[in-house]
């Protein structure tokens, strides 16, 4: 953390920024907050800044992440953190008929909740990404908004434990 803690505000966005998809505002947010004593105090300030987020911008951030298991290619906003993530998760290699039930769910959980379903892809597996899907679909629009975003925390503190990581193999 001691190279992190001297990162400039610009620095510490460029290298944070991706963090949580599409909204390098949490990093920026978040910097204010050094120096870190760790990684898990770093995590904490970006938390603490998503939950003091305005709701606009939460939803903002929601709907920034990409449609799971869309054919690799088409969506031009797939980030290439959200691509390998998806990969680890085989959603890049899907069958026609688990292709089908990706898009009916896709399909009924956009036409629910007006956001895209968010899962901590590199937890799961296709299985437990479509029964994650089902389950939540039972879900309040307000529940769901709470989960994606509690997915995205997970996401982000997977992102933050690359980032160190490659920035330790730096010299």
């Amino acid at each position: 953390m001691g190279r992190v803690n001297t990162l400039s505000p610009v620095r510490f966005v460029e290298l944070f920024g991706s963090l949580y998809e599409h909204s390098p505002w949490v990093a920026q947010r978040a910097h204010a907050h050094g120096p870190f004593a760790d990684e898990q105090a770093m995590l904490a300030a970006m938390r603490h800044e998503l939950e003091q987020a305005e709701d606009a911008e939460k939803l903002a951030l929601i709907r920034a992440h990409p449609e799971l298991a869309q054919r690799m290619g088409v969506d031009p906003t797939l980030t290439s953190a959200s691509a390998a993530e998806q990969a680890s998760a085989g959603l890049d290699r899907l069958t026609p008929d688990e292709f089908a039930r990706f898009r009916a769910l896709n399909d009924a959980y956009a036409a629910k909740f007006g956001i895209p379903f968010i899962i901590c892809v590199r937890r799961s597996d296709k299985d437990g990404i479509l029964n994650g899907m089902r389950t939540r679909l039972e879900n309040t629009p307000e529940a769901e908004q709470q989960a994606a975003l509690a997915e995205i925390n997970k996401i982000a503190a997977l992102r933050l434990m690359d980032v160190l990581e490659r920035m330790e193999q730096e010299p």
